[in-house]
């Protein structure tokens, strides 16, 4: 048995979509996951992109999923650390989780190239690309440790409300949310890293190139490094791995003029990122009939070491189109893989 979810970017567009607004993207974001929860579907989440016509403000938008649903995880995939200040996001997060009564799966980590220079500086933090990564970290620890929940704060000796001994943390507080941060790894070092500190694994489309094999082989052993620096690690509950995957199953007409194949095989893609010193490995898109898809995910060896996969949407076709999209994976591919009863 597998976990199920969509990730969706939220993109919106004036023209040639059917999100044409940034209300369309957040209105039909919760439409879409209170619908998916009705199939079944375990997961929504979504990326978060700042200075872009995309999902950038997660928080008010998980919890309202989560006031409209009951079962269904909702998450991010991930938020960029480098544009949070941890105090202000545990606040956040505390109070998210306890609206969404314990459902918030909360992927972190360093982020994308973004849409404009250096974006962090325009939220209040003077650092250059160089400097960011190790403040990403260490932004990322000082998070883990506030939705701890140790007091830490020195209170005022004349506070303006009662308040009991002792120095304070950060409120509201939700029990359990620690053992669901996950940090999205880019590497087997990184992932080696997230282990370390307790933190569940996310694994994207893309992974640097750290190997001649096959994008899924490499996912692959991200997932087992990460698996192996969790046992040594020692830590007191049960880790989680997820990979996200492109999947477009064709069973109408309008797929076909959608996603269509025009007979040549879908292939890894290895490439640059911006700022990126090594090349990464771009995972290719599956996308065929259910059967084809069967037989090729069956194949895929990060699937089969990760509990969760996440299938990347096109939201840009509206709630009814990903709604028959996510029913085709769940109803006819799922089973067949054994990621459903």
């Amino acid at each position: 048995m597998k976990k199920i979810g969509f990730l969706s970017f939220g993109h919106w567009m004036s023209q040639g979509s059917l999100v044409r607004t940034a209300q369309d993207a957040y209105l039909q974001s919760i439409e879409l996951a209170v619908e998916a929860e009705k199939i079944g579907v375990d997961g929504a989440y979504f990326r978060v992109h700042h200075f872009a016509n995309q999902i950038g403000s997660p928080f008010p938008l998980l919890s309202a999923i989560g006031a409209k649903t009951s079962k269904i995880e909702i998450g991010t995939g991930l938020i960029d650390m480098r544009y949070e200040n941890p105090y202000y996001m545990a606040e956040n997060a505390g109070l998210t989780d306890i609206i969404t009564q314990g459902r918030v799966q909360l992927g972190v980590g360093r982020g994308s190239p973004e849409q404009v220079l250096d974006g962090w500086n325009y939220f209040g933090y003077d650092y250059s690309e160089e400097e960011i990564k190790d403040v990403t970290r260490e932004r990322t620890l000082e998070f883990l440790k506030l939705i701890e929940g140790k007091p830490f704060a020195e209170p005022n000796p004349q506070p303006m409300f009662p308040q009991g001994p002792g120095k304070l943390r950060i409120e509201p507080y939700s029990e359990g949310l620690r053992q669901r941060i996950w940090w999205g790894a880019g590497s087997q070092q990184t992932a080696v890293w997230a282990a370390q500190h307790g933190m569940n694994l996310q694994s994207s489309t893309l992974v640097n190139y750290e190997s001649n094999e096959p994008f899924h082989v490499q996912q692959a052993n991200q997932l087992r490094a990460y698996k192996e620096a969790w046992k040594q690690a020692g830590h007191d509950f049960e880790p989680r791995t997820l990979v996200t995957r492109s999947i477009q199953p064709i069973t109408t007409d309008l797929d076909r003029r959608l996603f269509g194949q025009d007979g040549t095989p879908q292939q890894d893609q290895v490439g640059y990122l911006a700022y990126h010193r090594n090349p990464t490995i771009f995972g290719k898109t599956f996308a065929g009939e259910p059967d084809k898809l069967v037989k090729e995910l069956a194949e895929d060896e990060a699937i089969k070491e990760a509990d969760t996969v996440l299938v990347t949407i096109p939201n840009t076709l509206g709630v009814e189109y990903n709604m028959h999209l996510l029913e085709t994976i769940v109803k006819d591919i799922a089973p067949e893989l054994g990621w459903r009863d």
